[in-house]
């Protein structure tokens, strides 16, 4: 029989639902993610450092887990609700169930909770945080306690400790990832398109990836306030410089904004899923894209070497950004999404391109 928990928002609504995986209490910040499927990939996505998911998607753990799918090697979620968790998986390539994932990796669950009530609230309201208890008493002390929760040292907390290296059969084009909170999946789509690549740390200097002498640099996702990371943004300034062919995806996307003079702003609840439209501005067409972030780059703040290239299909928000002055452009969403859709992944073609004119 499963212990009944709870979800207290800062605003004092307390959900009641029964617990899986670890059985411990946390805080963090609550968002919600629409995707259908993969919900293995969001589990794994260090974007989501720090913060307790909600899956508005009804069935969770359908197809048990896969440690193919990982996007990286552990989860850095604080929790995870869902509305009803499936205790019998049946996939032909399950090699475990959810309940057993969530203790494995100490993350705490709550099933059985009105997840289109919960996600109407932080819509309603904006990203709130949250704690999962098992009381649900709650007095002034503890939501103050939850209100004050702040998500700090994210990419310092995801990203690699030290460099990686992957080869590709064949590989014609050396890429050096900066690792903010990468996806595996950045990496796969750079190999399989001949690149050799290099995964570094975060903090990285320009002299130092310069040295390495790559014909690219890929920006990658990751978690956190972007503007936090000043010390990434100076490094990503003199990078600029030297006028090496970057690609910046997300967290990445905006890091490179900021280093040109942009601003970031905090969106009201973010987007994350895997149907969000993205308009790109020269053609008019219309992508559908993974997405999970809770910040965007202001588009009225790019300078005048950055050109808005795509920009959201339901806020208008920035989604990408081309640079007139150097080899570079960068999108706000996944164009290596797993699992999908996979509109987007022509990026990585016109990467490659970019690499190849410029060598």
């Amino acid at each position: 029989m499963s212990r009944t928990a709870y979800l207290i928002l800062e605003n004092g609504t307390v959900f009641e639902g029964k617990a899986f995986g670890a059985e411990k209490e946390t805080m963090g910040e609550l968002v919600f993610t629409t995707a259908m499927t993969g919900y293995l990939e969001t589990l794994t996505d260090p974007s989501y450092y720090g913060q307790v998911v909600i899956q508005t998607f009804p069935l969770i753990g359908n197809y048990g887990v896969i440690p193919s799918d990982f996007e990286s090697d552990s989860p850095s979620l604080k929790g995870y609700i869902v509305r009803e968790w499936c205790q019998a998986p049946s996939n032909f390539r399950c090699e475990g169930d959810l309940d057993t994932f969530l203790k494995e990796s100490d993350i705490p669950g709550i099933y059985g909770i009105d997840t289109r009530a919960l996600t109407r609230i932080v819509r309603e309201y904006g990203v709130l945080n949250c704690k999962i208890a098992y009381s649900d008493e709650v007095d002034e002390k503890l939501l103050e306690e939850i209100k004050n929760y702040v998500i700090t040292e994210a990419v310092e907390n995801t990203t690699i400790k030290e460099k990686k290296e992957f080869k590709a059969d064949n590989g014609t084009l050396d890429v050096v990832l900066m690792d903010f909170g990468a996806k595996h999946n950045i990496c796969r789509e750079l190999v399989k398109r001949g690149c050799n690549v290099t995964v570094v740390p975060a903090d990285t200097s320009a002299e130092e990836i310069k040295s390495m002498n790559p014909d690219g640099i890929m920006l990658s996702n990751g978690p956190g306030d972007p503007s936090s990371n000043t010390e990434i943004i100076a490094q990503l300034k003199k990078l600029c410089e030297y006028k090496i062919p970057t690609f910046g995806i997300c967290l990445g996307h905006q890091l490179l904004a900021l280093s040109q003079g942009a601003k970031t702003e905090k969106l009201k609840y973010g987007h994350r899923g895997a149907n969000q439209p993205a308009k790109e501005i020269e053609t008019g067409r219309v992508y559908i894209t993974s997405q999970n972030h809770g910040y965007a780059v202001v588009s009225d703040s790019m300078p005048a070497n950055g050109k808005v290239s795509f920009a959201n299909g339901n806020d208008n928000t920035c989604e990408g950004v081309t640079y007139t002055d150097m080899p570079a452009f960068s999108v706000q969403f996944h164009p290596e999404a797993c699992g999908g859709p996979h509109d987007t992944a022509f990026l990585f073609d016109r990467f490659i391109k970019l690499m190849k004119d410029n060598k």
